[in-house]
């Protein structure tokens, strides 16, 4: 825990420093339970590491417990957030304000802690930004719910869940948007809701529920014309897809 207070606090007094510059980073590498982290980002082309980052060559965000918070601001463009989170109980909220911006986060990819009780929120205004979260691809997602506000167009959004009895609600605002969504689950308990409210055109939905031992359900209000929408509902059966 210290090692990890060390490091955030010297990365954001860099960032403070020169908050409207380009290319701050900031590094976390934290393990243990019931930590809470705050981080906002003021700029251009900043980025918080992980996954293999780039850059200035960083790695990680690297979150590892259970019981943790992590809420991130990133207001400007062309910056990036990377990130696995190994956790049960894990509270993720993103706020990010600008164009062309990348999110990618895995929560749980090893099944580590089990990716249980999760609770996250993304919330996109800006055109061109390119989401990916996937959530417990080996673990199983349970309960986990999962909120999208995306306020723009352009936007490319993809998520991978294994679901048992996970919610997944998106709010979608704005044309030329592109959904790719597989929920999957192989636990008798499975069975995961799919929420979509979305306004404007030519959007692109790839929408695939897929659990094999329990009910799915799905409901999209869709307001605009062009584009493709494609729904999978398969519950053991071969599909022929869209």
């Amino acid at each position: 825990m210290k090692k990890m207070i060390n490091y955030l606090t010297i990365m954001m007094i860099l960032c403070s420093a020169s908050a409207f510059s380009a290319d701050n980073e900031i590094y976390i590498d934290q393990s243990g339970a019931t930590a809470n982290i705050d981080i906002e980002q003021l700029g251009i082309s900043n980025l918080i590491g992980g996954l293999d980052s780039v850059a200035g060559t960083l790695t990680p965000l690297d979150l590892d417990g259970d019981t943790l918070v992590l809420d991130i601001n990133m207001i400007g463009s062309t910056n990036k957030f990377f990130g696995d989170i190994y956790a049960n109980s894990f509270t993720g909220d993103y706020n990010f304000i600008g164009s062309t911006n990348t999110f990618t986060i895995q929560v749980d990819p090893t099944n580590t802690y089990g990716a249980d009780s999760t609770d996250q929120q993304v919330d996109v205004t800006g055109a061109g930004n390119t989401i990916t979260l996937n959530q417990g691809t080996t673990a199983l997602a349970a309960t986990l719910d999962l909120d999208w506000i995306i306020q723009g167009s352009n936007n490319t959004i993809t998520s991978n869940i294994n679901i048992d009895g996970a919610t997944n609600y998106m709010n979608i605002d704005g044309s030329d948007n592109t959904i790719d969504y597989e929920g999957t689950g192989t636990n008798d308990s499975a069975g995961g809701y799919f929420y979509l409210e979305q306004t404007g055109g030519s959007r692109t939905f790839n929408i695939q529920q897929l659990s094999t031992l329990d009910n799915d359900w799905l409901k999209i209000v869709n307001v605009g014309s062009g584009g493709t929408i494609c729904i999978v509902q398969n519950d053991q059966g071969s599909t022929t897809g869209c």
